[in-house]
């Protein structure tokens, strides 16, 4: 089968692979489209394992079926495959943080999503795969992982209705945040990014105002919030990690989302935050069983239209343009790539 290789994000390259054998428990998928996620870009991350067959973002067809796996999976069913799944039993599953759990951190499918097929173990099969109808197009059923992880952190960060939130970075995620939490009920929804035509694209999708600047960003916020600052700021991009400190309210909350630079830091005195009473600072990673089941029921239903933010379509032979475009998203205005493996 044709996998793209990763050597780095300049060096993606065809190249044949078996394609996995299945054991007992497993099946064998077929990528139909595979979603590129920003974090396949953090070079400084993952290079020291390359070459590797990244890929997370996946949906496809079930070609073949292990013995012992269930009725619940048959060929030619539509699937989207979790990577990463929980354990379900120890200390963090058993106390809601799935995320914390180290079966989570550490499962995965093989190769990758940017290759023509994918076995999927079976504690994957048992607790990561989710079916979906015609209804739902494969490359939206992409959607299902990184639209999980927004859900996840905005009941993580806890976000109520008639909230105001401010997203800070309007890449893929931060656009995720601004339509889920137009589903939830936020009250006022701000969004900041530097990038034009990011910005244009978050009021499409729900954010009431935006902000192009990084001058005086509190000041910006509270002009736009009837003078109050965000009760939840979703942190997207970690070089505006300051900013995003500075304009939370009294008793409000900050989610850590994306993953930052390798050298980003908290750079805010604690009594910034202490004498600002009760403001709390959390983080959110992946997005575990319930969450896929919430985020493909979203997608379904259109109530959040991911469609709308595929800039552009891709063969697997193009996955080395698919990284400039992810790396270098001013170029062509690009928001979300989409490989189709089998093209």
């Amino acid at each position: 089968m044709r996998v793209a290789m990763w050597y780095n994000n300049r060096d993606v390259r065809v190249e044949e692979m078996p394609v996995p054998k299945i054991g007992p428990g497993e099946i064998l998928v077929r990528i139909e489209a595979s979603g590129l996620c920003g974090s396949d870009g953090m070079e400084w991350y993952r290079l020291h394992k390359a070459p590797l067959v990244l890929g997370h973002e996946v949906a496809g067809e079930v070609v073949e079926v292990g013995k012992d796996v269930t009725t619940r999976f048959r060929t030619g069913d539509r699937v989207s495959v979790a990577h990463h799944v929980p354990c379900n039993t120890c200390h963090y599953c058993v106390n809601g943080h799935h995320s914390a759990c180290k079966t989570l951190q550490s499962t995965n499918f093989d190769p990758g999503g940017f290759a023509e097929f994918v076995r999927v173990p079976s504690i994957n099969v048992d607790r990561g795969v989710f079916k979906y109808s015609e209804e739902v197009s494969h490359e939206d059923a992409t959607f299902v992982e990184p639209l999980a992880c927004v859900v996840r952190g905005q009941r993580i960060a806890g976000l109520r209705p008639g909230n105001t939130v401010f997203v800070v970075g309007c890449g893929i995620s931060g656009q995720l945040h601004v339509q889920v939490a137009r589903t939830m009920g936020a009250g006022r929804i701000l969004a900041m990014d530097t990038i034009p035509f990011r910005l244009k694209m978050a009021q499409k999708f729900g954010a009431d105002a935006v902000l192009s600047s990084e001058d005086n960003v509190p000041e910006q916020v509270r002009e736009l919030n009837d003078g109050r600052l965000a009760d939840l700021v979703i942190l997207c991009r970690g070089k505006w990690i300051p900013l995003g400190l500075r304009s939370v309210e009294r008793g409000g909350t900050v989610l850590f989302f994306a993953g930052a630079g390798q050298d980003d830091r908290i750079p805010i005195p604690v009594n910034d935050l202490f004498w600002r009473t009760e403001v709390t600072l959390t983080s959110s990673y992946a997005g575990p069983p319930a969450d896929s089941i919430a985020a493909l029921s979203l997608i379904r239903s259109k109530r959040v239209p991911v469609n709308g933010m595929i800039t552009h379509r891709l063969a697997l032979a193009e996955s080395g343009k698919g990284f400039h475009l992810l790396t270098h998203p001013t170029e062509q205005n690009s928001m979300k790539v989409v490989i189709f493996p089998q093209k």
